[in-house]
């Protein structure tokens, strides 16, 4: 039986994962929930998976939670307790689903201490990539992808050699503005841009996924992924959500991925790929689909689909600040003090102001990262 911890347990990712879990109690148990202070969620997730440590990483949420808990589960509330249950000896599997840059160290520390880790946390990669995925060769972790694009990929690459791949193409909804006239969407709300037409997740990933900024950290992802050159990686408009990527060889084939949208799917690959695990999710009936269509990314509608290609010929520096100004930008958008086009618009500005250099650290990660904040909260002030 695996054991696993879970980190991110109360986002979307982490409730579908333990839904997964649950389906298979006789190969999966929890040996920790890691949250940060959704107190409900948490203590209803610890009563259905029993595990032996819960970690709120907000202190007010860890004390609250402390007596709402079946007997015998312990709580914690540090990052540094998080960090010490991800690369525990006891752990098998860490899922790495905790939201932005703040899931990177426990996640780094799981794959140093050779875990498998389903990763469902871009920032690991598009931050700091490099760092990451040489510490999964020394260590001999087993990275395997979360996002639905990255688990179609990896299945699509099984049994072929890596060489003669030309391009992997990534699918992309289109979001909620897919059809929008471009010039009207500097009036976009909050409340529209999170209403996502196909997928159910947090505000945060629904805003990234109308300004495709979430396709263009998927782009960066599979760069390190799957050792990719910048020129193989490209992106599609994909409105059904059916085909979730496609692997092009150079004998002018190509493979796809097809699933119904439920992230339970991929979910099930990273936790055991063979033999594979019964999900939950929907048949796929491609006799009710009524079409499979794909159109060309827009950049007038979704500029950070261009700007994503300078930063994939860059360093890493450029990928950190792409990441970390979106994040202070999004924010800004659901707390009303910039507009939805001005999210891109911050990120740009933002990259055209910091050093194009690598990065081989993580404490210079931090420096960059720390630094393109300072840079966005300027540009967003003024």
């Amino acid at each position: 039986m695996k054991r696993i911890t879970l980190l991110g347990a109360t986002g979307s990712i982490g409730c579908s994962t333990a839904d997964v879990m649950l389906r298979h109690p006789d190969k999966f148990s929890a040996y920790a929930l890691v949250g940060h202070r959704n107190v409900n969620k948490m203590v209803e997730l610890a009563g259905k998976l029993q595990p032996e440590w819960v970690v709120m990483t907000d202190a007010a949420a860890a004390a609250e939670i402390s007596a709402q808990l079946p007997a015998g589960v312990k709580v914690e509330n540090s990052m540094d307790a998080a960090i010490a249950l991800a690369s525990a000896p006891q752990v098998d599997m860490v899922m790495a689903a905790m939201v932005g840059s703040a899931g990177l160290p426990a996640t780094l520390a799981a794959v140093e201490a050779g875990k498998r880790v389903g990763l469902a946390n871009k920032e690991c990669l598009v931050t700091a990539g490099r760092l990451f995925m040489d510490a999964a060769a020394r260590s001999g972790a087993e990275v395997t992808p979360v996002d639905s694009e990255h688990a179609a990929v990896h299945q699509c690459m099984q049994g072929h050699d890596r060489d003669s791949v030309t391009r992997v193409i990534l699918t992309a909804s289109g979001g909620p503005f897919r059809d929008r006239d471009p010039a009207t969407l500097h009036a976009v709300t909050p409340a529209e841009a999170v209403a996502h037409p196909n997928w159910d997740m947090g505000a945060k990933i629904s805003i990234d996924s109308a300004t495709m900024i979430n396709k263009a950290l998927e782009l960066i992802e599979a760069r390190w992924l799957f050792s990719l050159s910048p020129e193989k990686l490209s992106a599609i408009i994909h409105p059904q959500s059916i085909v979730h990527a496609m692997v092009e060889y150079c004998d002018g084939s190509v493979l796809a991925q097809l699933a119904m949208p439920d992230m339970r799917m991929p979910i099930a690959y990273a936790m055991q790929a063979e033999p594979r695990l019964a999900s939950g999710i929907n048949w796929l009936d491609l006799t009710q689909t009524e079409s499979l269509s794909f159109q060309a990314v827009d950049h007038a509608r979704f500029p950070a689909m261009r700007l994503v290609q300078d930063v994939l010929a860059g360093e890493d520096s450029l990928s950190i600040a792409f990441n970390a100004a979106n994040e202070v930008a999004n924010a800004a958008f659901r707390n009303g003090r910039i507009g939805f086009m001005q999210i891109v618009t911050t990120v740009e500005q933002v990259l055209a102001r910091v050093e194009n250099v690598p990065v081989g650290s993580l404490d210079e990660v931090w420096l960059h990262d720390g630094h393109a904040r300072t840079l966005a909260d300027e540009v967003i002030a003024t």
